[in-house]
């Protein structure tokens, strides 16, 4: 990447010094780009500022959490508001029950609401409550299913899904996890046959296998077999969710889970996580209820209900209810997927492309794929040149082994075309 190089020189410097103080350089292995991340020093809207003056449009957004882009306003405002009355109480205030009540307004299944510091907390306090509720120790989780760093989610990640997906894994911990292929009823039917499964995790778009799309009729038939067996279904909704649609994934297909796991939009770009369902399930972490520990589903954490994630949140959730916004986001979404598509048919390329309102992916593969196994099988040399092409003309998006990406409001029109323009460029030099 000579021109990536050339342009990144001081950001290179700092991935050096990065080096002697963070693991890998980075403080998460998904932003180790190749052959160095550049350094960002502002962002606003889509636009990202290395440390360098180079401008990227940025199809990240911050692991889809800003849906309204960087610094909006309202949100910026608001939490400038809040902050010299305080950043973290530790005591109750009235800003958690405004939140939760807007949750419950947007997200059909939320009749209650629990909250944590990030989606993995979510994950791991749903798996307890669905034990505690059920008397179950299964749990069923999708092959390439990705929940957070949770030991017994943490299996079937990456294909083949038979490897640890960790070092320090306690095997125990796995011992009751089944993995099961997406899109893929008679496997669910199967692994419910039991009736000890306490809850089957799955992301309605399933996100790290590049946005793979569920069949029709296929969250619904979970939802049905779950019901038949006596099983907790439940939505990880960390990305999906008021991404799809306001209510999230759940208001977009029709299908109501027990329970949801919530982060990233929901804190309106601050640290959240959020675990939401049905009040007869939850009672089982309120302590009135059950002030026995061994009878309560135990849930907690220092920074959960910060009043600053708080006001974020709820700024956010104001300004996407309606789902006036969504609407402008898919038009860009729209232009993309279906600029994309014509190029590859045009091209006659093996290629696809998934993904819906705010969010696509492109999979360089004959087939367009349903599970994360046909996803794995993309192309990975091409698709990491289409990455290094998008870089080098100033996109940006993770990672460089899987193309999928998401949208925010100010994304426009013209980042739309530049896009298109870009992967045409790529596709024509690709072919040749």
């Amino acid at each position: 990447m000579p021109n990536y190089e050339l342009k990144t020189k001081k950001s290179k410097e700092l991935y050096e010094r990065a080096q002697k103080v963070l693991p890998g350089g980075v403080t998460y292995g998904l932003r180790a780009l190749p052959p160095y991340p550049f350094y960002v020093k502002s962002a606003e809207g889509v636009k990202l500022t290395d440390v360098e003056n180079n401008v990227y449009t940025d199809y990240w957004v911050g692991h889809g959490a800003l849906i309204l882009g960087h610094s909006p306003k309202r949100v910026i405002d608001r939490v400038k508001k809040q902050l010299p009355l305080g950043t973290h109480y530790g005591f109750s205030h009235e800003l958690e029950i405004e939140l939760a009540e807007k949750i419950c307004e947007l997200v059909p299944s939320a009749e209650m609401v629990r909250y944590t510091s990030s989606g993995t907390e979510a994950n791991l306090y749903t798996v307890r409550l669905a034990r505690a509720f059920t008397g179950r120790q299964k749990i069923i989780k999708m092959e390439g299913g990705w929940h957070g760093g949770y030991d017994p989610l943490h299996k079937a990640v990456n294909y083949p899904f038979t490897k640890q997906e960790s070092a320090g894994l306690d095997p125990k911990a796995l011992e009751n996890t089944i993995a099961i292929p997406f899109n893929d009823l008679d496997a669910a039917k199967k692994a419910l046959s039991n009736k000890d499964v306490a809850a089957l995790l799955i992301e309605p778009v399933q996100g790290v296998a590049g946005f793979v799309m569920p069949e029709q009729e296929y969250l619904l038939g979970l939802k049905e077999l779950c019901e038949i067996n006596g099983t907790l279904l439940v939505f990880d909704e960390v990305i999906t969710g008021f991404r799809l649609s306001p209510g999230g994934a759940q208001e977009y297909f029709n299908v109501t889970p027990d329970i949801t796991v919530l982060g990233k939009i929901v804190g309106g770009g601050f640290p959240i996580g959020a675990l939401v369902g049905r009040q007869d399930i939850f009672e089982r972490i309120d302590q009135i209820k059950y002030p026995q520990a061994e009878q309560r589903s135990a849930q907690g954490g220092t920074f959960t209900g910060n009043p600053i994630s708080m006001v974020a949140g709820s700024e956010t959730l104001d300004i996407i209810r309606g789902g006036k916004i969504h609407k402008k986001i898919t038009k860009v979404g729209d232009k993309i997927r279906k600029g994309v598509e014509d190029i590859i048919s045009r091209y006659k390329l093996p290629a696809s492309v998934t993904g819906v309102t705010t969010i696509f992916a492109i999979h360089f593969a004959n087939n367009k794929p349903k599970n994360a196994a046909e996803s794995a099988q993309s192309n990975i040399d091409a698709t990491k040149a289409f990455f290094r092409h998008m870089l080098e003309n100033g996109v940006a998006y993770l990672s460089p082994t899987n193309c999928h990406a998401m949208l925010a409001e100010p994304h426009t029109m013209q980042d739309a075309e530049q896009f298109v323009s870009l992967t045409e460029e790529f596709f024509n030099k690709y072919k040749k």
